[in-house]
């Protein structure tokens, strides 16, 4: 099945109900489902989207640095991994790996730390994004919306009864 353009389904389709949170109309559509309804037809559409920074504390040269440190250890674990597989039994494994950890606790505390000290004090902060919509629409198809919407309130299937 291919999925038609956005534009083009939220021309064809009617909404069925409406819910303040996005769990709300997941759980709409999951009945419509256990009453057999063709969820494929339906879409969850969010309305009046916001993008959201939730400010999470001061971002400081030390705090930089431990976020590169984290990253850079798993970039030197993976390279040490790499030496460790293709290089031939002379050298330690273990000690190749734990080699390519330093290595990258190192630079990755260096890079971090240099990188925030390039800012010259914009954007001191961390924080998190998210899209956060004021409603969101259950619609569906319009040859089956009222199907839906009876489905929906009766909580049977509405050729059934």
């Amino acid at each position: 099945m291919t999925t038609p353009p956005l534009n083009r389904t939220l021309l064809t389709t009617e909404p069925i109900a409406t819910f303040t949170s996005y769990a709300d109309a997941q759980q709409a559509v999951d009945r419509l489902s256990d009453l057999h309804f063709p969820v494929e037809r339906t879409v969850i559409v969010g309305v009046d989207l916001r993008m959201v920074e939730q400010v999470l504390g001061r971002l400081t040269v030390l705090r930089a640095a431990g976020a590169g440190a984290a990253s850079g250890a798993w970039f030197g674990l993976l390279i040490g991994l790499f030496f460790a597989i293709f290089t031939p039994g002379r050298l330690s494994s273990v000690g190749v790996i734990l080699a390519g950890l330093v290595w990258g606790v190192v630079a990755g505390a260096l890079f971090g730390a240099v990188s925030h000290a390039l800012t010259g004090g914009r954007r001191d902060f961390v924080s998190r994004s998210s899209f956060v919509a004021a409603t969101y629409e259950v619609r569906a198809e319009a040859e089956y919306a009222a199907r839906a919407r009876e489905m929906l309130e009766s909580g049977t299937d509405a050729r059934t009864g």
